[in-house]
């Protein structure tokens, strides 16, 4: 089919998000229309101040999505309890007439998340409707459209299934409705057949897949991911390659967090926390070159704290002469106000991949993500500044690119 953004080069961006009435996706919509109403600054968004580059504004991003309840975005928004009074108001009537579309539900893959009864249709037809509802939006706005996934984190699967090796046996199993196609799946599957870049700011195991990641770059649709990097191992990446650089030995890491949104709760089934935990776990050995023999890392689901994430850690190290020193870092954050202007600038981005023909994993995003995809499936590069150094350059080289380039992307590699 064609694609869905072959017309539209220009104009306005449509962001559909996967978990539309979640804590992160209302705070990046409410914060876009208060910035959008001259009400809000852009502080937080890591790409405002590079103005020069092509990326589209944020006075023209739209929004709309799925999501597992039908409530409209100022009832999520409230019930999140993220933004104060005074900003929720500013708004308040642009959220109410938002309502999310139904998103794809089954129990299997997060049975944390109470929402409508499991979807009835058929792979296909799941995909049909996805697709249907991009090309309506799409067509609504008269601009291209991204999708980022904010929804709740899957159960783990094991990866390396014969159904996720090759995109004929992963669309084998589209076609007999096979379990082991998560949602997460099926909406990534769907945006690459039509043409529409994804990113997946979630542990769930989506365009990852060896099938997905080889088919994205087969038809050269921009595709990113996975897991936002926004608090505890953002930190732990700025950190390690420091210690590194001054020769302090690590001897061990203990990491705990704890918060009480809809995230913290689907954490609470095992399976799911699977996911999270691994994302974060290879981040160390990366930055240090060595692995950390005590690197532990624990997620607690505790309701009173909602949306106000504390990420704790104790760092024991070596220095001169074997002397042991010890580092306490306490980040008190909000985990929504970390993570949405992050998704906005991932769709940015991944809009501006796809104007410039630059399609398949973009490495070049890897600073956003505490699992970065490869092109190839190998170990990212998890050092933030060289991330932070890389993503600079890709988006000058990219922004300079002509429109519609050549169909072979350029290589994305990360500096090592």
């Amino acid at each position: 089919m064609n694609s869905i953004n072959e017309e539209a080069d220009r104009g306005p961006l449509g962001i559909a998000i996967i978990g539309l009435g979640g804590a992160v996706a209302t705070t990046a919509v409410a914060g876009t229309l208060l910035i959008q109403r001259g009400e809000q600054g852009t502080t937080g968004l890591p790409l405002a101040e590079h103005s020069d580059l092509d990326l589209t504004p944020y006075t023209e991003l739209h929004f709309r999505g799925w999501d597992l309840y039908d409530d409209n975005l100022h009832a999520a928004a409230k019930h999140h309890r993220v933004l104060d009074r005074e900003q929720l108001d500013a708004v308040e009537k642009d959220l109410q007439k938002m309502r999310p579309w139904p998103a794809i539900s089954n129990r299997n893959y997060c049975e944390g998340v109470v929402g409508a009864a499991d979807s009835t249709e058929t792979h296909r037809e799941l995909i049909a409707d996805i697709q249907n509802r991009l090309r309506e939006f799409a067509a609504e706005i008269g601009g291209r459209v991204v999708v980022i996934n904010l929804a709740s984190t899957e159960h783990a699967i094991d990866p390396k299934e014969t159904i996720y090796q090759s995109v004929d046996a992963f669309e084998r199993g589209v076609e007999a409705n096979d379990t082991s196609i998560s949602p997460a799946m099926l909406y990534a599957y769907a945006c690459i057949t039509a043409g529409v870049p994804y990113g997946n700011f979630t542990p769930s195991r989506a365009a990852d897949i060896p099938a997905l990641r080889k088919l994205a770059n087969e038809r050269n649709v921009p595709v990113a991911g996975k897991d936002g990097k926004t608090g505890q191992t953002y930190i732990k990446t700025v950190l390690a390659p420091a210690l590194r650089a001054r020769a302090l030995h690590v001897d061990g890491w203990f990491s705990t967090n704890i918060l009480g949104n809809r995230d913290g709760e689907a954490l609470r089934t095992p399976k799911s926390l699977e996911n999270k935990i691994t994302t974060k776990g290879d981040v160390l050995t990366n930055c240090l070159g060595y692995p950390v023999e005590s690197h532990l890392v624990r997620i607690n689901y505790y309701k009173p704290r909602g949306d106000d994430k504390e990420a704790w850690d104790n760092i024991d190290i070596s220095g001169f002469l074997g002397q042991r020193m010890q580092i306490k870092v306490d980040f008190l954050c909000k985990d929504s106000i970390l993570a949405a202007p992050l998704a906005i600038e991932i769709a940015r981005c991944l809009d501006l991949a796809g104007r410039r023909g630059r399609g398949g994993v973009v490495e070049s995003l890897g600073v956003f993500f505490k699992a970065p995809m490869t092109r190839e499936g190998g170990a990212p590069n998890h050092n933030f500044a060289e991330q932070q150094l890389e993503l600079l350059r890709w988006l000058h080289e990219t922004d300079a690119m002509a429109s519609h380039s050549a169909a072979t992307p350029a290589s994305d590699t990360v500096a090592a």
